[in-house]
């Protein structure tokens, strides 16, 4: 694959950027990209080590005159969300990312590009590999499964770095400075289900929701977009109040940090009511999608004739799987009441997948930048699942980030910001989940910020890098570089 970013600035960035699209690495299948970095750091003849969860670490001495500096650790997660069009035939385990030049964007061919954290990534490589730049003391950290629940940070050992500043490049808005975000739990359901033999006289139909924005759960929960499995749901439940529809199949969703795009259920109808059915989807289309008009313009609706199934749930456990996701939360739960604009709670229905073997999983995960809350939503979602007699499953989950607004790095980066582009930047926390919480845990000194450049669409096919952005957030890091301070122990006086 050509290098699809010539001419782009910074030229260094984007090329290691094209080298980091080639290279498969989704979520638990990062062994790649892992290889990729530890033979970067050995053709470097740089320190470079992997723990037992895969983390790599890779170590930069500081230019000469520049030793006495304080050591900054400069962090990004190696995987990507594995998002795709349900037109795409790509294969996240062996093809290659298709980015492309759309304008003052750069995207992907109907899958996620990976500029989350690939451009954090390609940054860190641009720095173990200069000859020429001053610095001091610099580690690379790369984590592993950040979007499988943070668990690289979750496994980082104690001691594995020796830094006692930390700037994590996994933010998504130039101009804005993280120092605080949510901690985050992930809660799911298996159902057991039974079936029974098609009705006689029945027909079959498949109904597509499709085209929605998706989004991140975290940064994009808050802007009322649709949830496919919410609307498909919610047909369904309607429907079968009013004719003995019979569901033989439901998916919808994919990643627990996403929220869902598509789903598609398989139903059976008797034929004399097929026509009704036609009749009840056409009004309910137009009402979600005059519902929907503003955020979601793409929103594509379809019912169409399918072979006829098997089995098909019983009365019973249609009726409970209709109930439960119904009852199910989706979205914001409460905002903050101390930083504006700022979402507290929130909580995301995920996924739903039928595994074949007379069970399905619903899959949600939790937000939240007060630790009760987060807890008191998550045992709402499983209070809802264990209603519908559902086996229940919690995650070890991860903390938030509680800000630091007396940071040293913060004041920094603040200042380089201001000197660089002659405007105040936003300092801010986030709602959706850094490893920083969970570095704080193991490193309680570290002093730590966070930010990247503008990256919207994350965890969907629509994902886009903003690419004057990578310009600003390249020159941003530099300077945060040049200005780490001498310990204080070497300064003249002290």
């Amino acid at each position: 694959m050509m290098n699809s970013f010539k001419g782009l600035e910074p030229k260094g960035i984007w090329n290691y950027f094209s080298d980091i699209c080639k290279i498969p690495r989704r979520s638990s299948k990062e062994e790649k990209i892992v290889e990729y970095l530890l033979e970067f750091g050995k053709k470097h003849n740089l320190e470079t080590i992997a723990d037992e969860a895969g983390n790599v670490l890779i170590r930069k001495p500081a230019s000469r005159g520049y030793e006495n500096r304080k050591s900054i650790c400069l962090q990004s997660h190696v995987d990507m969300v594995a998002e795709k069009n349900s037109s795409s035939d790509h294969n996240f385990d062996t093809d290659p990312i298709q980015p492309f030049v759309d304008g003052e964007w750069v995207k992907a061919k109907e899958t996620t590009l990976g500029a989350d954290n690939g451009i954090g990534i390609a940054s860190q490589l641009v720095i173990l590999a200069d000859t020429g730049m001053e610095h001091g003391p610099v580690e690379c950290l790369f984590t592993t499964e950040e979007e499988l629940g943070l668990k690289g940070a979750y496994n980082l050992k104690p001691g594995y770095i020796h830094s006692k500043i930390l700037v994590n490049l996994d933010s998504e808005d130039e101009g804005e400075l993280f120092i605080g975000c949510a901690g985050g739990i992930d809660t799911t359901a298996t159902i057991s289900y039974k079936t029974r033999r098609v009705p006689a006289d029945s027909v079959a139909f498949r109904i597509d929701i499709s085209g929605l924005k998706g989004g991140h759960s975290g940064d994009d929960i808050n802007k009322n977009r649709g949830n496919s499995i919410k609307i498909l749901n919610r047909f369904l439940w309607s429907v079968s109040e009013r004719m003995p529809i019979r569901i033989a199949c439901f998916d919808g969703g994919n990643q627990r940090n996403a929220i869902p795009r598509e789903a598609y259920a398989i139903i059976t109808v008797r034929q004399s009511h097929s026509q009704k059915l036609r009749d009840e989807f056409d009004q309910f289309c137009f009402a979600i999608k005059n519902e929907l008009s503003e955020s979601e313009p793409g929103l594509k609706t379809e019912l169409k004739p399918a072979d006829l199934p098997q089995v098909v749930l019983t009365k019973k456990y249609q009726l409970r799987m209709l109930n439960l996701l119904y009852a199910c939360p989706h979205g914001v739960i409460s905002m903050s009441k101390s930083i504006r604009d700022l979402v507290e709670t929130s909580t995301n229905l995920a996924s739903v997948k039928f595994t074949g073997s007379d069970t399905y999983t619903v899959s949600t995960s939790q937000r939240s930048s007060v630790e009760s809350e987060k807890e008191n939503i998550a045992n709402t979602v499983s209070s809802i699942f264990e209603l519908a007699r559902a086996e229940v499953r919690q995650s070890d989950g991860y903390p938030g980030w509680e800000p630091n607004t007396g940071s040293e790095i913060l004041k920094i980066t603040v200042e380089s910001y201001k000197k660089l582009f002659g405007k105040e930047p936003v300092v801010r926390a986030i709602h959706a989940g850094l490893e920083c919480g969970l570095f704080l845990e193991k490193y309680p000194d570290l002093d730590m910020i966070s930010f990247g450049p503008t990256i919207r669409g994350a965890h969907s096919p629509d994902e886009r890098v903003e690419i004057n952005s990578v310009k600003k957030y390249w020159d941003l890091l530099l300077d945060v570089i040049a200005h780490i301070p001498q310990h204080k122990n070497h300064n003249q006086g002290d």
